[in-house]
């Protein structure tokens, strides 16, 4: 097999790409600091309407880095090993999120998905105490993605390996 057709043959469809986005926790945010390198940093992440969205403090790096350039790039990974790797690379432009109602609510995605709770919105209030005493120093964005690129190492053949 060439390596255009193994490369095709390991690419995610729409919905295993919304499948991994939903089930991962977190992410490798890519941000462009003022001399041109990449600012990379681990994030818990959220999702909106299918859309990568984070919440983080308003005088970070990212957030500075964002404003003067909002172009990112969000890896999400899983895998040990090579026939287990799989990925999404989603680049983007980051948007803040200016209504603190809806910084909450992603504050609350996050903090629900970097706790593992799946309860029902009643049954977190002391949480969304929690998270709107910590989110009073911090902004939200939302990823307008532009393109992504998938992998999923699981669809591979052993017998196609190095051919």
């Amino acid at each position: 097999m060439n390596q255009a057709n193994q490369r095709a043959g390991i690419t995610m469809d729409e919905a295993e790409i919304a499948g991994f986005l939903r089930d991962a926790r977190k992410l490798q945010l890519g941000t462009i600091n003022p001399d041109g390198t990449p600012h990379m940093v681990t994030m818990f992440y959220g999702l909106r309407d299918g859309k990568i969205t984070f919440w983080t403090y308003g005088k970070a790096q990212k957030t500075r880095n964002i404003e003067r350039d909002p172009r990112v790039t969000c890896l999400i990974e899983a895998g040990d090993d090579y026939f287990e790797l799989r990925g999404v690379m989603i680049y983007g432009t980051a948007r803040l999120i200016d209504d603190p109602s809806v910084v909450l609510e992603v504050g609350m995605d996050v903090t629900r998905r970097m706790t593992g709770m799946t309860a029902p919105e009643a049954d977190v209030e002391p949480l969304r105490e929690y998270v709107a005493h910590t989110g009073r120093k911090r902004v939200a964005f939302v990823v307008e993605p532009s393109r992504a690129v998938s992998w999923d190492h699981r669809k591979l053949s052993g017998a196609n390996v190095g051919r």
